[in-house]
């Protein structure tokens, strides 16, 4: 224990002597945590008569372990408070990650205070103590004394060489982010980046840009290891998101909706569903700024736009939202990863957000990473593998990791890996090793794990895999898995594993299966290709098992995920008719239109609807009844409008229009025509907005002649 010195966490309390009565309450509920030695606390009552009292109280700056502030006028108003004791305490904030609690004890301008609007006042919302009854102040006193006991009683032990304090595991949630294999070769340079962005209190954006399996989370991840390790570094809150659990490919409808409802909640909103999507952002932003945060958002790109017209702008409004309020001030740090460019902070790069393209591997980086991963070859030869497959990360991890299992590392055989001749695609020499797999892996039950796992768009839980291996064996999907055993089960993870083909054990979802988004893409297409009726086989059985483990009648987003899922997997089985029912009768709850009106959830609701449309708004599904294409068409681009989408918007409405009027239902069809009116003029074009506006009017007298009739 050399290293280490053991010492009990002292309590600095900042205050005006004006408010000394309260000083001595809240020195009251501390004590009973001294008694416990837990703490101590230490105010200006402690410096002895013809002491320096200068000295004291900057010694006791320097050795607390938090800080309270008693705000009120008077302490605003304190020259001393505020040009001595206030810097010394931000500046260990910022640089030791000190914990400082101010507490409201009377009324105040607090709100006019830049640096102490940003901190998470207490009691909640900086309601000043003395407005409550005697009740509420002990309850709200005994509140703030339990927080800091939590926070500083981790702090029992600190080290010599490390002397940021650990975090409590309530103030970290990480388990969104996918897990990567450890190995991180040739990124000293982005990691140094990282460290330096997270220091300089300029940085509020860090983004990581590059195509899928160059490596962009496991940098990620490897830099959140060594934050870990040095009880990251003075932040007071870390989360983290990952958007490769709705799938990476262009074009997809994806939702940030559960990340904003989860965030706010999970940062202390008490009602996430308040407000319109703009609001939502700028409310989580404000909770985010409110302590020195460190948010980590992965795999941003099912969220943007794909290249062309508007490429890599965000379509959450939600999301869109919370960045720019981060770009424009953050105290902490936000790091993105994503296939492309973020649009919608681009005026901000070189200010507030640095833009790192994150380049393949280098010759000498690539063939370190063959190596340990059991490769064998002169190191002409690597390097000259490496060229071959352009330093892509991941080919490399599954070039290394194949060429070990099936040739015992010889480099020289890499020739044999099938070539995937003219192939466009991002990722074409990762495809190809998959390629090698999936003939090396025939007729084992390997093949049919990577084929379960890419008919999920998100890691693939262990209830879901459970629910296709229960009934008949599904030719060439389950058929080899029928009768395994537990241990053969294992082994056969095991395998994959040892071949990086999927990650390694979640400890936070034991039962589920994950992989890089582009091995999950893969093994899907060519599953939906090679066999198509195996493919609405699984399908249909996902439906049938997230059907039925779905709340009825679900009340949160959270709750209301596995509908989302169940309408998913209902059209890739071509059951859309139900599918539509489903969304119709559960998720908006028929005309009370639930999902949208208590929850908020247009980007969610959009998601599912998608799978019933192409890519440019028509009906894709032919096998719905007209009434449920009148209701898909309108509700997706209600849903468009409600998010800012409006060109988007008119398509869908236009195409449900039709429909609508083929059903006579001319009231309906007058209200759509003068949605599409609205939208025309939202957009500027006076005269489409004029025609539409006309074309209502005479639907709603159709109407009236209708009912009349």
């Amino acid at each position: 224990m050399e290293n280490n010195v053991v010492t009990k966490p002292t309590v600095f309390i900042s205050y005006s002597h004006k408010d000394e009565a309260w000083k001595d309450r809240i020195v009251i509920h501390l004590g009973a945590l001294a008694q416990e030695g837990i703490l101590d606390t230490w105010d200006d009552r402690h410096i002895c008569a013809g002491a320096d009292w200068k000295k004291e109280i900057e010694d006791a700056l320097k050795k607390a372990s938090a800080a309270v502030l008693l705000v009120s006028a008077d302490f605003l108003n304190s020259k001393f408070i505020l040009d001595e004791e206030v810097p010394k305490l931000l500046e260990r904030r910022e640089k030791e990650g000190l914990r400082i609690f101010p507490v409201v004890i009377r009324p105040c301008a607090w709100k006019r205070i830049k640096w102490l609007s940003r901190m998470n006042l207490h009691p909640r919302d900086g309601k000043p103590l003395i407005g409550g009854t005697e009740f509420q102040i002990e309850t709200d006193l005994a509140a703030i004394a339990e927080e800091i006991a939590n926070i500083v009683g981790h702090a029992a032990e600190i080290s010599k060489e490390g002397r940021y304090l650990p975090l409590p595991p309530e103030k970290i949630s990480l388990a969104k982010l996918p897990s990567t294999n450890p190995e991180l070769f040739g990124r000293e340079k982005e990691l140094k980046l990282l460290d330096d962005a997270w220091k300089n209190p300029k940085t509020n954006i860090i983004c990581f840009v590059a195509w899928g399996g160059v490596g962009k989370t496991a940098l990620v991840n490897s830099w959140l290891g060594r934050m870990r390790a040095d009880n990251f570094r003075g932040a007071e809150r870390v989360f983290g998101w990952s958007f490769y659990s709705q799938g990476a490919s262009e074009g997809k409808q994806a939702s940030a909706d559960l990340f904003i409802a989860s965030a706010l909640r999970w940062f202390g909103d008490p009602d996430p569903t308040k407000g319109s999507p703009w609001d939502k952002g700028v409310r989580l932003a404000e909770f985010i700024r409110k302590q020195h945060t460190l948010l980590i958002l992965d795999g941003l790109e099912p969220l943007q736009n794909p290249p062309g017209e508007g490429q890599g702008q965000i379509k959450d409004p939600a999301l869109k939202t919370l960045l720019r309020e981060l770009a424009n001030h953050n105290p902490g740090l936000c790091v993105i990863t994503t296939r492309m460019e973020v649009d919608d902070i681009k005026e901000f790069i070189r200010t507030s957000v640095q833009n790192i393209p994150l380049e393949h591997l280098s010759d000498e980086a690539g063939a370190e990473l063959l190596l340990h991963l059991g490769a064998k070859g002169k190191e002409d030869e690597l390097k000259q593998a490496v060229c071959e497959y352009e330093g892509h990360a991941l080919a490399l991890m599954l070039l290394g990791s194949y060429l070990k299992v099936v040739y015992d590392g010889d480099i020289s055989q890499r020739d044999k890996i099938s070539k995937l001749m003219n192939e466009p695609r991002q990722g074409k020499h990762a495809m190809r090793v998959m390629a090698s797999y999936e003939k090396w892996f025939e007729g084992k039950p390997e093949l049919d794990i990577l084929r379960i796992i890419g008919l999920f768009d998100r890691p693939a839980e262990g209830g879901a895999i459970g629910a296709l291996r229960a009934e008949l064996p599904i030719n060439g999907l389950t058929s080899k898995l029928e009768g395994l055993s537990k241990d053969n089960w294992r082994f056969a993870l095991n395998n994959l594993r040892e071949v990086k083909l999927i990650a390694k054990e979640d400890q936070h979802r034991l039962d589920a299966l994950d992989c890089h988004p582009l091995i999950r893409e893969y093994f899907g297409e060519r599953l939906k290709t090679s066999n198509p009726a195996a493919w609405k086989e699984a399908h249909s059985r996902l439906y049938e098992y997230y059907k039925s483990h779905a709340k009825e009648y679900p009340d949160t987003i959270e709750e209301m995920t596995p509908l989302y899922l169940t309408v998913a997997h209902g059209c890739q089985a071509d059951r859309q008719q139900e599918a539509a029912q489903i969304f119709y009768g559960r998720i908006r709850r028929k005309a009370e239109g639930f999902s949208w009106r208590k929850l908020g959830t247009f980007a969610a609701d959009l998601a599912a609807l998608s799978n019933f449309l192409d890519s440019s708004g028509n009906m894709a599904a032919s096998v719905l009844t007209d009434e449920y294409k009148a209701f898909i068409l309108n509700a997706a681009g209600f849903c468009l409008r409600s998010l800012g989408r409006l060109g988007e918007a008119v398509q869908p409405m236009k195409a449900g229009l039709k429909v609508t009027i083929a059903l006579n239902q001319w009231s309906n069809a007058a209200r759509i025509t003068g949605n599409i009116s609205e939208i025309y003029l939202a957009m500027g074009d006076i005269r489409q907005a004029q025609n539409y506006a006309k074309r209502s009017v005479k639907l709603a007298d159709k109407s009236g002649d209708a009912f009349n009739e």
